[in-house]
This record gives structure tokens, sequence and C-alpha cells, in this order.
């Protein structure tokens, strides 16, 4: 990392401010010092990156539960996670925070003309189209434009956002289901083979047939226009909610889940079901 007085202009521009992101970068460079702390200078991109992921996980959570504190709280833990990066690259000096911050910048003006430009205004839908088409001319003028439909979809996606968007790349040159009623046709082939495949086939192939059939049920939400990663959360959260409910009401008659039956939490689970149903109403 540059000491404060070897940045030039644009890097002071870039950090400007209260000097909170500028504080940050120096404790991330104080603790990746040599006599900083031993487990931070242990580290490198691919054992970061884990942690990345987690934390922006996080914010989601945040977001999910609506809880603004929190938000604050694993936002400053997710910067702290693009401070470390950077910090690592300054190092071995690709690049540092400055950079980032500016390569950002410069890309969303770039892909706002309508907004940072003279180009007409957009719709939502048509700002979606240009940026697309924006970001392809970005990669053949890199030299990085891909040879293929589905390249440059990212590894590390989760599994159902990148069956997404794989898909997506799939349906813009035309390889797609004409409508919702044939991904629900393929939805019940799939399931048919995953019961075929557990009833005759070794393991590994009834994973190969439980992941095809959430590929298309990844193809059914795209089709519906359904984020699957938020549609599963929420699956989540409504299943700990009413789990909680069989625990209290065991708990209110003196039991617990470990010594009731099936068929009492089964019981305490429908009544949850009937509670929130009637909340509805």
């Amino acid at each position: 990392m540059k000491p404060l007085d070897d940045r030039t202009a644009s890097d002071t521009l870039v950090l400007q401010g209260d000097n909170r992101l500028e504080r940050l970068t120096e404790i991330m460079a104080r603790l990746r010092a040599p006599d900083g702390c031993p487990w931070d200078i242990e580290q490198d991109f691919a054992s970061i990156a884990p942690y990345t992921l987690e934390e922006a996980a996080e914010v989601a959570d945040a977001i999910a539960r609506n809880d603004m504190p929190d938000l604050r709280d694993e936002l400053g833990d997710l910067l702290l996670q693009v401070v470390y990066h950077a910090q690592m690259a300054s190092e071995s000096g690709d690049f540092a925070l400055p950079d980032v911050i500016r390569s950002i910048s410069d890309k969303m003006v770039r892909r706002h003309p309508h907004v940072f430009g003279d180009a007409p205004g957009r719709s939502a839908t048509e700002q979606t189209a240009d940026w697309e088409r924006i970001k392809q001319q970005e990669r053949e003028q890199s030299g990085k434009a891909e040879a293929r439909t589905l390249d440059g979809v990212a590894l590390g996606l989760p599994a159902l956002t990148r069956a997404v968007k794989l898909q997506n790349r799939a349906a813009r040159v035309g390889f797609d289901w004409p409508d919702t009623s044939h991904v629900l046709d393929k939805v019940q082939e799939e399931s048919a083979e995953l019961v075929e495949a557990r009833d005759t086939l070794p393991f590994d192939k009834q994973v190969e047939e439980f992941g095809d059939l959430m590929f298309v049920m990844a193809n059914l939400a795209r089709h519906l226009k359904i984020d699957p990663e938020l549609a599963l959360r929420g699956a989540n959260t409504k299943f700990e909610r009413r789990f909680r409910f069989i625990e209290d009401s065991l708990e209110a008659q003196g039991s617990s889940v470990e010594h009731a039956d099936l068929a009492q939490m089964d019981a305490f689970w429908d009544q949850a079901k009937a509670a929130e149903r009637k909340s509805h109403e």
C-alpha cells in the first residue's frame, strides 16, 4: 500500500470524505504488515474467498430479516473483504483500493449513458438489454469476449443462481421452452426419473437425477420470473417458524421434540399452518 504522502491526487479523490475508508485501508495494511496479525499475514486470495461469499450471504440474510442495524454491520464486514483483497493485490503490485473504486465508478458511468451521457431515456427492460450490449462491447475491447454462449458465467455463484444464468444465456440464442407448461412437463419427467433411479440405480446416478430435477426447477423459476434463491430462503424461514411453533407448543405441555412422536409434531405443524392461513385472510 502506498504511504499517504506518496498517493496521487486521483487516489486522494477516490478516498475523499471523512477519511474513514482511508482509515480502514490503513488498518488492513497494518494487520498484514510483517509485525501484524499472524493469521491475517498467512491469508491469500483463495483462503479469503470463502469468507467473502459468507459475508455476502450474511448481507442477504440481514435484508431478508429487514434488520437495518445488522445490515449496517454486515455491509461493513463485506466492505472489509473488498479492502482485504485490494490490500493483498497492492502488496503484489497488481492494483490497490483506489483502482478498484475508480474501475467500478467508470463502469457505472459507462453503462448508464442515459443518465451520465446524452443517450435517450430507457425503460428498465431496455436498460437491461443495453447493459448486456455495453458489457459485451467491453469484453470485445478488452479481448475477453466469450467464444461460446455459456462462457463467463462465474463458477463461484450459488448453484441455483448459476443454473438460471446459464439458462438465460441459452435462451438468448433461442434454446428455451416456449412456455411454462413445457417446463412443468419436464418437472414431472425428471421427478419420475429420480424415483426410478432411487429404486434401481446406484447412488451416483441418483445424485445425477436429483441434479437434473433441481436444474429444471430453476428453469421453472426463471419462466415464472421467480428468484429461486429468494424462494428457497423464504421456504427455509417458513420451516424454521413452524418448527419453533412445534417446540414452543410441546414445551407448553411440559414436553419436547426429543420426547414427542411424529404424530404429535405433525399435529402442531398443521396448527402452525392453519394459524398462518388465518392471519392472511
